[in-house]
């Protein structure tokens, strides 16, 4: 689907295996930019490209590509979280690594993804979208307050992990992207 950013048209599109490396190499760059601002979020080769590859098989992952083919942003679309959100998971799209080239922060891709999602949840018959990240991230936590995402909990994943869970609930007649 072509959606526009501004005066540029980008196409979001399931990821096909040729994409594993560019999703893998902005990974990196976003852990490596988490990392230099002191933000444990994404440890540096937490995904590796076997992960990535095995999740484009099962059709997980979607890119924003710009006009010229490169990746603005990649992100994985599920329909169920269990391991995240436990006795809450129910029919909703869970978006999970979203991030975005360096060189396309600000330009609002993230927003556009998150729309682009909503529009295939309602699609879909999903009420809601959902997502978590780390506690220690509060620029982050609110810039999907600033969304429409609210926060319904938290649990610790793991001894250095703690998620952060936040929803948006759709509205049936909402503007589409």
């Amino acid at each position: 689907m072509r959606i526009r950013f501004g005066s540029m048209e980008m196409e979001i599109e399931r990821a096909a295996a040729g994409d594993a490396p560019g999703i893998v190499g902005m990974r990196r760059a976003a852990e490596e930019w988490l990392a230099r601002q002191g933000i444990w979020q994404w440890p540096p080769g937490l995904l590796t490209s076997t992960q990535v590859e095995a999740q484009i098989a099962t059709h997980e992952w979607y890119v924003a590509r710009a006009p010229d083919g490169r990746l603005a942003g990649a992100f994985r679309l599920l329909w169920s979280d269990p391991r995240v959100w436990r006795e809450r998971d129910a029919f909703a799209a869970y978006v999970h690594g979203l991030m975005t080239d360096r060189t396309f922060a600000g330009a609002g891709v993230g927003a556009r993804i998150l729309a682009w999602v909503a529009d295939r949840a309602r699609e879909k018959g999903a009420g809601m979208v959902r997502l978590d990240c780390v506690a220690n991230n509060p620029r982050l936590r609110q810039y999907y307050v600033d969304l429409g995402f609210n926060e319904v909990g938290r649990h610790k994943l793991d001894e250095r992990w703690t998620a952060v869970l936040l929803e948006r609930r759709l509205l049936r007649d909402e503007a589409r992207c």
